[in-house]
C-alpha cells in the first residue's frame, strides 16, 4: 500500500485557507497514487483555536465544513483532524473519510499539560476502549476508540500526547497484534533538539508494537507564538521507511512511501540514531519560517527594527535575511513574493525577472554601489523591501555600535536610518527637573536616566512601523526577560518579539555561528562586542555582565529554577558545586540578586510582545511558565540561604 503523511500550514478558523490546503493535499495524494492519507491533528479547524474550542459553534462548523471534504475523498482513505463537541465537552479527534463517506472518528485519549500545552481546558479524553457516535443530520457515525480497515490493511490511532505516554498506558498498547499500521495525526511543537526525541519515539513505537507508524505534524508559525516543523516519518519494525526536510516554507508538504504488508519484516535490533543535531542551523530555520508565517498571516508589508548595533538586534536583523534567503531557494523569488502578500504586481514582475547579462566593459564591482544600486542581489533587494532599520544615538551612544549596525544593516540591503534622540531627551529631563524643583543627575537618578533614553526611542520607530504598515520587532532575549533588563514601553515596544525565548549566551553564540557557517562578515564588528545597553556614560564602560552577573551563570539559575524547578537553596547549593572556582558568597549574591529581580519583573513579561517558542522552554506567561505579578518575592527563602 502507498501511504503518506501531509504537513500543512494552517491558521485558526480560516475555514477558507484550511479546507484549500486540506484538498491541494488530498488531490497530490490522488495523483501521486497513494491509498491512505494522514493529515495533521486538528488541521480543519487549527490547533490554535483556544477557548473557541470550548464553543459550541466552532466544532459544529467544523463538522458541517467536514462534509465539502467529503466528495474530495474518491478512492483515497484520509484521516482529518477536527474537534467534536456532546454535552457541552469537547473531544480531540481525527475523522476517517473514504470514497465520500465518513468510516468514523478516532479520539484522542490522553491530553498535553505541560510546557506550551493546556488541552484539558479545551478538550476531555476519551475513555480507552469505548466507542460511541456522533449525529448530524440524520447521519450517524462511530466515534471513540476504534480500529478501522482499508484495501485489507488495519490501521488505528495515537494522535500526538498519545505516543508520549509509556508503553503500557498507550493506545499502541491496546492496538497491538490487532492492527498492521498506527497513524498519528499530530500538533507537536517546535524545540531545538526534539526532533530527535520525535524520531526515536515513532521507530522504537514501529519496533516494540511490531507494526508500520506513520507520522504528520502541523507546519509553520499557525497562530503566533508557536512554531510546527512539519515532520512526516514512517517507520516499519524499527526501520526507518521515510522522513522529510522539515521547516518547509510550502503550505502543504506531502510525502508517501510504499509499504508491502504482506511480508514480514525483521525487528530492528536497535533504532539508528540520528547525526548529532545543529541547534544553530535549526533554530535559524525555524525563525526564518517563524517570521514569514507571522508577516503573510498578519497581512504587513514588512518589518521595522531599531538597530542598536548589539548583538540582540543584529541577530533580529539577520534573521529577516535568512527569511528571505530560504525562502527563495525553496519557492523562489516570484512564489515567495506572492505568498508574502507584501508586494504589489509591478514589485514582483521587476524583482522576480531575470538580472541583465553583464556588459563588455564586466560586471561593476558591488561594494561600490549604493544600498539601492542595480548590483544588488535579489535577496538583497526582497531584503531591502522588507526590513528598514533605524540607529537611534545619544551622547552615550559609541562609533562602535553605530558602524556595526550600519555596516550589517548594508551587507543585508536593509533601508538604514541614522537619528539622535538627545533633543526629544533633554527636553523630558527638562520637564521633569522643572516639575520636581531640582536637576536629575546620574548619582541620584541612575534608573530615570537610563530609561528615559530607551523610552524616547519608541515613538520615532513605532512611526516608521505605521508609515510603512509593517511590524516593529522587539529585540528583548529571554535572559533580559528572566531580570526584567529591560525598559517597558521603550526597548520593549514592538509586534513581536522573536528571540525572547532564547537566552543571551546563545544569542551571541549563534552569531558567531552565522558569520562563520552563513557568510555574513557584516556581523563582524558586533561579534567583536561586548553587550552593552549604553544607556550610561561612556566613561563609565557600562556592560550587560556587569550590572546583573555572566550570562552563563544567569542561564544556569534561570534553567534550575525554572524548569528544573528547584528551590532557591536547591539552586545554590547545584551552582556551587559546578562552580568550584568562583567565590561561594558571589553565587549566592548571584542568585539572590536573579530571585529578586524574577520577582519584582513578572508585570513586565505579561506585557512582553508575542515571542516565539524556539527552546525546550521559555518565560512567556501565555506559552510556557506562569508566575503571579504579586507575590512574597522569595523573601523567606533567600533570607534561609
Amino acid at each position: 500500500m502507498r501511504i503518506a503523511g501531509a504537513a500543512l500550514n494552517q491558521i485558526p478558523f480560516d475555514w477558507h485557507h484550511n479546507l484549500r490546503t486540506i484538498r491541494l493535499a488530498i488531490e497530490q495524494a490522488r495523483e501521486a497514487g497513494v491509498e491512505l492519507l494522514c493529515l495533521p491533528e486538528l488541521c480543519l479547524t487549527g490547533y490554535g483555536c483556544e477557548d473557541l474550542f470550548l464553543t459550541d459553534w466552532l466544532p459544529e462548523a467544523a463538522l458541517e465544513y467536514l462534509q465539502q471534504i467529503r466528495p474530495w475523498t474518491e478512492g483515497i482513505c484520509v484521516a482529518v483532524g477536527l474537534p467534536i463537541r456532546q454535552n457541552r465537552i469537547t473531544y480531540n479527534t481525527a475523522a476517517v473519510l473514504r470514497d465520500g463517506q465518513i468510516l468514523g472518528f478516532a479520539a484522542k485519549q490522553f491530553l498535553a499539560n505541560d510546557g506550551v500545552h493546556y488541552e484539558p481546558r479545551f478538550f476531555s479524553s476519551w475513555p480507552a476502549g469505548q466507542v460511541g457516535k456522533v449525529e448530524w443530520k440524520g447521519e450517524e457515525w462511530p466515534l471513540g476508540d476504534m480500529v478501522f480497515e482499508h484495501n485489507g490493511v488495519r490501521f488505528g490511532f495515537e494522535i500526538c500526547e498519545d505516543a508520549w505516554r509509556t508503553d503500557d498506558l498507550r493506545p499502541a498498547a491496546r492496538l497491538r497484534g490487532r492492527v498492521d499500521l498506527i497513524v498519528n495525526p499530530s500538533a507537536s511543537h517546535f524545540a531545538m533538539s526534539k526532533t530527535d526525541l520525535r524520531y526515536k519515539l515513532v521507530l522504537n513505537a514501529s519496533r516494540n508494537f511490531e507494526c508500520t507508524y506513520l507520522y504528520a505534524n502541523l507546519l509553520g508559525n499557525e497562530s503566533g507564538r508557536i512554531i510546527y516543523d512539519g515532520e512526516i516519518l514512517v517507520a516499519r519494525n524499527g526501520h526507518l521507511l521515510l522522513r522529510n526536510q522539515l521547516m518547509s516554507f510550502k503550505e502543504v508538504d506531502m510525502e508517501f512511501v510504499d509499504v508491502d504488508f504482506s511480508t514480514p519484516l525483521e525487528r530492528a535490533p536497535e533504532i539508528t540514531p540520528l547525526p548529532e543535531p545543529d541547534e544553530y542551523r535549526e533554530l535559524n530555520q525555524a525563525l526564518s519560517l517563524g517570521l514569514y508565517d507571522y508577516l503573510r498571516k498578519a497581512r504587513s508589508k514588512g518589518f521595522v527594527l531599531s538597530l542598536s548595533g548589539g548583538a540582540d538586534s543584529c541577530m533580529c536583523a539577520v534573521a529577516v535575511a535568512e527569511m528571505v534567503r530560504l525562502g527563495v531557494a525553496e519557492l523562489g523569488a516570484e512564489e515567495f513574493m506572492r505568498r508574502a502578500g507584501s508586494f504589489t504586481e509591478e514589485e514582483i514582475l521587476r524583482l522576480s525577472a531575470p538580472a541583465p547579462e553583464p556588459t563588455a566593459a564586466g560586471p561593476k564591482d558591488a561594494s561600490l554601489e549604493e544600498p539601492t544600486g542595480g548590483q544588488q542581489t535579489v535577496n538583497q533587494q526582497l531584503t531591502r523591501r522588507l526590513l528598514t532599520c533605524a540607529y537611534q544615538g545619544t551622547v552615550n551612544s559609541s562609533d562602535d555600535t553605530f558602524n556595526s549596525a550600519k555596516a550589517l544593516a548594508d551587507s543585508l540591503g536593509a533601508v538604514f536610518f541614522n537619528w539622535g534622540i538627545d533633543e526629544e531627551v533633554k527636553s523630558y529631563v527638562g520637564k521633569i527637573e522643572h516639575a520636581l524643583g531640582r536637576p536629575l543627575t546620574w548619582e541620584t537618578d541612575d534608573l530615570p536616566l537610563q530609561n528615559i533614553q530607551a523610552r524616547v526611542r519608541a515613538p520615532g520607530i513605532w512611526m516608521v512601523a505605521n508609515v510603512l504598515n509593517c511590524l516593529l520587532i522587539t529585540t528583548s532575549n529571554r535572559s533580559e526577560a528572566s531580570v526584567g533588563y529591560c525598559t517597558m514601553d521603550g526597548d520593549t515596544a514592538g509586534s513581536i518579539s522573536p528571540i525572547a525565548g532564547v537566552d543571551k549566551d546563545f544569542v551571541k553564540k549563534w552569531l558567531r555561528w552565522a558569520q562563520a557557517e552563513l557568510g555574513y562578515e557584516g556581523l563582524a564588528p558586533v561579534n567583536g562586542l561586548q553587550p552593552t545597553a549604553e544607556l550610561r556614560p561612556l566613561e563609565e564602560k557600562q556592560t550587560d555582565e556587569r550590572d546583573l552577573m555572566p550570562y552563563v551563570l544567569l542561564n544556569r539559575i534561570e534553567r534550575l529554577a525554572f524548569y528544573d524547578r528547584l528551590s532557591p537553596r536547591q539552586v545554590l547549593a547545584t551552582i556551587t558545586q559546578e562552580e568550584k572556582s568562583t567565590d561561594p558568597e558571589l553565587l549566592k549574591t548571584y542568585v539572590k540578586r536573579f530571585y529578586t529581580l524574577w520577582s519584582r519583573n513578572q508585570w513586565k513579561r505579561e506585557r512582553y510582545a508575542p515571542a516565539f517558542h524556539l527552546d525546550d522552554y521559555n518565560v512567556d506567561p501565555r506559552s510556557w511558565l506562569r508566575f503571579p505579578i504579586l507575590s512574597g518575592g522569595y523573601q523567606a527563602e533567600l533570607n534561609a540561604l
